[in-house]
Order: C-alpha cells, then sequence, then structure tokens
C-alpha cells in the first residue's frame, strides 16, 4: 500500500522560508554570497534591490561588502536569465543559469530584434547585422578592460542607430539599437556586467567579455541539465511548491519543468489540496522558528518566489502589487506579508500595515525600520516600480 502524502500547511510552509531564506533569528547568513546561493540568486532589476535584500539577510552587510563580492572577488555575477529578469547569481550557478534559463530568453531577444531592425527598415539582413555587431564588441572589449556602453556606440558604428517605437502614442519615441545588441550578447552569456559607473542605487555598467571578467568562458549545458538543476537549487530553497510556482519562475515549460522533476528524487506533498514536491531527502516536518519581522525591499526574492501566493500574501496583492505582478517593498511577521513601506521626501522610512498585528510586532517592525532608517543614511532609492499603496499615501 502506498505510503500517504504528506501535508505539508500553511505554518510549516512559513518556517522553512524563514529559515531558507535567512530571515530567522539564527538563520541569517554570513555573507552576501551565502545569502544569494540561500536563494538561489537576488533580483537585480533594481540597482538597489541586491544591496537591500543582501543587508536584511546579513547581520552589519555594508554596500563595500556587496561591492567587494561584485566587482573584486566576483564570487557573484550580474546576469540576464530567467523571465527575462536581471538577477545576481552564485558564480558557480552560471553554466546552469545559462542553460536552464539565459539560453530561452537570448533566442527570443536574438529573433525580436532581427524582425525589429528589418521592419523599422535599419538593415535587410537582420541577422548578418546582429553577427556583425555582436563580433564588433566581442572585438572591442577583448583587451579585457570593462568598458562603458557609450565609450562602445561611439567606437562602433555598427551600434548606431534607433528606431521609432509607439508612433502617434503620448508615450511613442526613439529607441536605440545598441543597448539591445548587448542585451542579446549578455544572455547569450558572451558579456557580463561588470564594473559600475554609478551608486549602488544607480546602474551605469561598463562591459567586459565573460572570459575575461570569470577567467573562462561559461560551460556549455544541455538545456535540460540547467533546468535540472535550478528545480533542485530551487526546491531546497522554495520548496515546497507547484509546477505551477516553478514553471512561473523558471519562465519555463511545464514540459521541462516535469522532466526536471522525473529526474530529481522529489516528494509529492499536499499543500492544502494542491500537489507540491520537496527533494526526498528534505521532507521531515520544520518547526516554528522564533518570531521575526523583516523590511524586504521591491522585488525581493522571497516577495517574489512562487506564483500562488496567497499562502504568505493573503488578501494584500491589489496594494502591494502592480497590475504586471512586480512587488513594491512589503512589511513580513513570522512569514507572511502584513504590509507595505516606502520612503518619505527626507528619506525616512513609513510603513503602512494591512492588518492588526498586535503592539509587540508593531515595535519589533518600528525597530526594524529604525535599524534601516539608519543604515539608509537619509538616501532616498528611487524605485522603478513602487506599491500601489505608495502612490496613494505619499
Amino acid at each position: 500500500m502506498p505510503n500517504p502524502v504528506r501535508r505539508v500547511d500553511v505554518t510549516e510552509r512559513r518556517a522553512r522560508l524563514a529559515r531558507n531564506h535567512h530571515l530567522a533569528p539564527g538563520a541569517q547568513a554570513e555573507t552576501v554570497t551565502d545569502a544569494a546561493r540561500g536563494l538561489v540568486c537576488l533580483h537585480a532589476t533594481d540597482p538597489s534591490t541586491v544591496y537591500m535584500s543582501a543587508r536584511a539577510r546579513v547581520p552589519g552587510m555594508t554596500i563595500a561588502d556587496l561591492d567587494r563580492a561584485l566587482y573584486e572577488d566576483r564570487s557573484l555575477v550580474k546576469h540576464l536569465s530567467m523571465r527575462r529578469t536581471l538577477f545576481v547569481f552564485p558564480r558557480e550557478a552560471m553554466p546552469f543559469a545559462q542553460a536552464g534559463g539565459s539560453a530561452r530568453v537570448a533566442e527570443r531577444e536574438r529573433k525580436r530584434l532581427v524582425v525589429e531592425v528589418e521592419k523599422a527598415g535599419l538593415f535587410t539582413d537582420g541577422a548578418r547585422w546582429l553577427d556583425e555587431a555582436g563580433d564588433a564588441v566581442l572585438a572591442a572589449l577583448d583587451g579585457g578592460d570593462p568598458t562603458s556602453y557609450t565609450a562602445l556606440r561611439d567606437a562602433l558604428p555598427v551600434l548606431q542607430g534607433s528606431m521609432s517605437y509607439g508612433e502617434g502614442k503620448s508615450w511613442g519615441g526613439q529607441v536605440s539599437i545598441g543597448p539591445r545588441v548587448l542585451t542579446v550578447l549578455s544572455a547569450e552569456g558572451r558579456v557580463v556586467r561588470a564594473t559600475n559607473d554609478g551608486s549602488w542605487k544607480v546602474s551605469r555598467n561598463r562591459w567586459a567579455t565573460t572570459e575575461s571578467w570569470l577567467g573562462a568562458v561559461i560551460d556549455p549545458l544541455p538545456e535540460v541539465d540547467g533546468v535540472i538543476w535550478l528545480v533542485e537549487q530551487w526546491l531546497r530553497s522554495f520548496g515546497p511548491g507547484t509546477e505551477n510556482d516553478l514553471k512561473w519562475w523558471l519562465g519555463s515549460t511545464l514540459t521541462l519543468v516535469r522532466k526536471a522533476l522525473s529526474a530529481l528524487d522529489v516528494v509529492e506533498v499536499d499543500l492544502d489540496g494542491a500537489t507540491g514536491y520537496l527533494m526526498a531527502d528534505d521532507v521531515e516536518p520544520v518547526a516554528s522558528t522564533e518570531p521575526w519581522v523583516a523590511l524586504l525591499p521591491a522585488l525581493d526574492p522571497t516577495t517574489m518566489g512562487w506564483k500562488d501566493r496567497d499562502w504568505y500574501l493573503g488578501p494584500h496583492r491589489a496594494p502591494l502589487f502592480d497590475t504586471a505582478g512586480n512587488a513594491g517593498p512589503t512589511l513580513w511577521s513570522d512569514g507572511r506579508i502584513v504590509g507595505g513601506w516606502w520612503q518619505d521626501d527626507t528619506g525616512q522610512v513609513v510603513m503602512h500595515l494591512l492588518e492588526d498585528v498586535g503592539s509587540d510586532v508593531r515595535r519589533a517592525l518600528d525597530a526594524e525600520a529604525d535599524a534601516l532608517n539608519d543604515w539608509l543614511g537619509g538616501e532616498r532609492v528611487m524605485l522603478r516600480f513602487p506599491s500601489p499603496i505608495s502612490k496613494q499615501h505619499s
């Protein structure tokens, strides 16, 4: 007789989140690279998110600590991957991220750019132009010195030119083709975002070949091998989760997700009526942690880690997520979202609770907001995706 499927309730899922994501007392990460490993990767769409996500998980973390990991030790690497999203990956994850996520993005970006430059009348053979442009960029970066896009554009006529978008619309304009070439090359794993000419809150990348920055090209792997590795890492960090969660997080297909699950030693669990998965060596029940709170930044990997979010988000989706599914800054208590936060005109953190959390949790959140204010030192962080509630109240 088959063993009954174990139920993993919401309380246990929240306890796993707290421990695996380095948010609970006693479970925090020692280094920024450890924090990234614990979450598979850190979101980097907003430059500041990487720093603030790491700060929430590494006691005493400074901006210099993350800069060192990114630009000196190079134990962390910025890379375009799943869902055409910019992430910061631990260096050892790069071959798997490239095969399991980035290559799919690169193929789509390459095809789209070829079609668009031909439609705009810039080139009759868009594929040939893109190959030549890519080769020119790689040759220009061959010396190994990280180079800004502006310098590349000025040196390489093949990167110059622009296309119209939204003709006749108030939001229409011109878009340069050069950055799109770098997007393709980065998704293909041939160039990386190396140093940054801006502050920690601004993205002004200098580009380098992957080989010169990391000391080697990215080892090529079959797509399915990359997906298998990513699925295992996600299950160890975010599990239990559903096929739907994995498909969304990977930006992949159910076919590939199911191939990965069939190749791994996984166990089905009951998530209140939905079928979830855990690695077979990670099925023992997990006890609740000590009480904890956190102020997580916009697009934090914990907030964005699952497609099905009701077990930690509850009824708060509308005030905290925009219509495209991008999360603003969030308040957390014991594995669930209880509100949002933003900064006022003076740079001070403003919290907005969406439910009654009690006086103890409120005091803990106040203390964490004070600690974040001290860390920010009055600097304002501009967000690409502020939450609806912050727009309403700020």
